[in-house]
């Protein structure tokens, strides 16, 4: 942060700043960022929230000196909101304080859907309390307090904090050269780095949503804290569609559409993060496997398996054993030899590379395994499909040449849209991760795997955003995000460039110049895990699969028992075309066995009664349409088989 001197108003002389259109603002002695953001206009300052000054995010009262470039922040964009989000934490704890004296407080992040607070209380909290709680940040809120920061040595804040062991703890890891700042609004003073918006007044729409327990700094070996969950928006509409977005989330929650429609279940005599598929679920996913299956050998991968457990040696050549152990189960003696469950499969397809020499003529080699894999995950993490401790990766390793790279990779990215786009989703967040501080590979390695996934990604016509620093320590990586009917972002592709594991294995080739080389790994997932990806399609669907997805895709319902043998030679008949069929000989009316099926989210209902027997046809329903009235048996048969083939 820039020095206390700029922050408490010992100002320069008259000055000019640099815009960043690169435009020049002059400004008189004494001005603050909040002044260049009304010097511009009145829309801007009731929009602005903070401002970088020289790309450091700072708050409005920031005071500006000669030559300060100045960009400011405004509430409707990530970071403005960001911003608003971080100072509602603030707002939260100040209420919780008034209401829980003697509360130690944690930390109070923005995050992507709004905010929390980590709490150790003197009492329970449960979410019956929050309605006081948020009475108490309106009354804060209506008081318009201002943030205003100090900064102050770290004997200071420690003496400011003596009764806040988590604040303590923040404050002994600051950077030598960082200061501990402070931010207060009337008698509420937290630790924090900022920016704040200007005032309390400037939160409009706010609302707490859950309470949840939460380790400190996420160890369970720290005291278990009540973490208070919120969400702000700039427009009391914002957040209204926020909250109708969230009962629309709840009422899609895989979990327990999972249950209602008998598709899965997790048991606890089984094993937290241990899905248990019913035939349903089970029939899905073999669907769902079978296209993947003939997806991959249309694009010529080759299919490859390999065990669930190997010798711990393996690990340790790998570098998980140093590297993922706290990841990884724990090692089984088997007559006196260490195994493991496999917590990846790539050291198993470069054992299956390794088996033999290569020659250069034979690259690419692509080969794919939808193989299940075990990691370690903390119970407080695991969460229906979607965070499990036994998974299925839709896995594949290609070994190219250098030459070969960035069209593997384009090739790759064209397959995972076809796929993506098969299953209904065609909206995503694609980011570029690059090198991280610790890694492993020569300069020139990173240049040109990051050149060409950066190459593959435009010619692939996606636009992307560059995640600095954040690709993993073997490689630089594409990631792209999946948007669901409700707009919510979920990671299933993954394409990575790996040089650590060829290095580590001894993986070459023998090229034209008859001489030994080092091929480059591809590691990718196209959905990801095939539990997680289930996950996603349910909640994306809120159950209600398409055709060629559902698990039942007809459901024939009888108007009575003379209907029976008609109703049983039109299941026969779509049996013959593998239309995944039903019959409900149940007693229940034809109304209540429609509510059932449609309760079941089955796409179609058939019924059967006099009139259709006579004239050999059925009456037909959908989940989608309701009543679409009577079609000819061979007409409506033909319909669907194309359907379901094409996937429409």
């Amino acid at each position: 942060m820039p020095d206390a001197s700029r922050i408490t108003g010992k100002i320069s002389t008259a000055l000019k700043i640099t815009l960043p259109d690169n435009s020049h603002f002059d400004l008189t002695e004494g001005a603050t960022a909040l002044d260049v953001a009304a010097g511009v206009g009145p829309r801007l300052a009731g929009a602005a929230v903070a401002a970088k000054v020289n790309d450091i995010t700072v708050d409005l009262s920031y005071h500006l000196d000669e030559g300060d470039r100045v960009d400011i922040i405004t509430v409707d964009s990530p970071e403005g909101l960001g911003v608003l989000r971080h100072s509602a934490a603030h707002v939260l704890a100040a209420a919780v304080m008034q209401l829980y004296p003697g509360a130690k407080l944690g930390i109070g992040p923005a995050t992507r859907d709004g905010f929390y607070y980590d709490f150790q209380l003197p009492r329970p909290a449960s979410e019956a309390d929050l309605p006081a709680i948020e009475a108490k940040m309106a009354e804060i809120v209506k008081a318009a307090a201002r943030f205003q920061r100090r900064e102050l040595s770290r004997e200071d804040a420690a003496r400011e904090f003596a009764g806040q062991p988590f604040k303590l703890e923040l404050l002994g890891e600051l950077p030598p050269e960082e200061p501990a700042s402070t931010y207060t609004n009337d008698e509420f003073t937290d630790l924090c780095r900022g920016p704040h918006i200007p005032d309390t007044g400037r939160l409009k729409a706010f609302k707490l949503v859950s309470v949840a327990g939460a380790y400190w700094r996420g160890s369970e070996k720290n005291p278990m804290l009540t973490r208070i969950y919120g969400t702000a928006f700039p427009t009391r509409k914002e957040l209204e569609q926020y909250l109708l977005n969230l009962k629309e989330a709840e009422r899609r929650d895989h979990r327990l559409l999972g249950k209602q429609l008998d598709l899965f279940h997790i048991d606890d005599e089984v094993g937290a993060g241990l899905p248990l598929w019913h035939p349903k679920g089970a029939l899905v996913r073999k669907v769902i496997e079978d296209f993947w299956r003939d997806a991959h050998l249309d694009n010529d991968y080759e299919m490859v398996m390999i065990p669930h457990i190997a010798s711990a040696d393996l690990w340790k050549t790998s570098g998980h054993w140093d590297f993922y152990r706290e990841n990884m189960y724990s090692p089984m003696d088997i007559e006196g030899q260490e195994y493991i469950v496999k917590p990846m499969n790539c050291p198993g397809h470069i054992k299956i590379y390794k088996s033999r020499i290569h020659s250069y003529r034979e690259l690419p080699i692509r080969w794919a395994e939808l193989g299940t894999v075990y990691r370690y995950e903390r119970s407080g993490v695991l969460h229906g499909l979607l965070r499990v401790r036994g998974f299925t990766q839709d896995d594949a390793h290609i070994f190219c040449r250098p030459d070969q790279l960035e069209e593997e990779i384009l090739s790759v990215i064209r397959f995972v849209l076809f796929m993506l786009g098969t299953f209904g989703f065609d909206q995503y967040d694609v980011y570029l991760s690059t090198r991280p501080e610790k890694s492993v590979g020569s300069d020139e390695n990173w240049e040109k795997a990051t050149g060409a996934l950066k190459a593959a990604l435009e010619k692939a016509g996606l636009k992307f955003a560059v995640d600095p620093g954040e690709g993993v320590f073997y490689g630089p990586k594409i990631d792209l995000k999946i948007r669901d009917a409700l707009g919510r972002a979920w990671q299933c592709t993954t394409i990575q460039v790996d040089f650590n594991l060829p290095e580590r294995f001894d993986v070459t080739y023998v090229g034209e110049d008859n001489e030994v080389h080092r091929p480059i790994m591809i590691h990718r997932a196209l959905l990801g895990s095939l539990e997680r990806f289930m996950g996603c399609l349910i909640e994306h669907y809120a159950g209600a699969f398409p055709l060629w997805l559902a698990p039942v895709q007809v459901v024939i319902l009888p108007v009575a028992d003379r209907h029976l043998d008609y109703a049983g030679q039109v299941a026969a008949r779509l049996n013959q075309e593998r239309i995944r069929v039903q019959l409900d000989y149940s007693k229940e009316s034809v109304g209540k066995k429609i509510r059932n099926a449609e309760v079941d989210k089955v796409p179609y209902m058939l019924v059967i009664g006099d009139r259709e027997e006579d004239a050999g046809m059925v009456s037909v329903r959908s989940y989608a349409g309701g009543d679409l009235g009577s079609r000819p048996l061979e007409e409506l048969v033909a319909d669907l088989a194309r359907r379901v083939e094409t996937k429409t």
